[in-house]
């Protein structure tokens, strides 16, 4: 997964204002306790991100 496309989906899902707050923020487990940002900045790649953001949010089935 393209990282446009992996913003793309965090926007439709919250928000163009929150998806960005979300991910600066918001800690995951299956990111080792690590947000969205520190995990892409790791390396991580966008749709592991993607997947671990699925596993603690009620993701729309379209966006999965």
């Amino acid at each position: 997964m393209r990282l446009t496309e992996f913003w793309r989906r965090m926007r439709a899902h919250f928000g163009d204002a929150y998806a960005e707050s979300w991910a600066r923020d918001y800690v995951l487990a299956p990111l080792g306790g690590r947000t969205v940002e520190q995990a892409l900045a790791d390396g991580i790649g966008a749709k592991e991100v993607w997947r671990a953001v699925c596993q603690v949010e009620p993701v729309a089935s379209g966006l999965r």
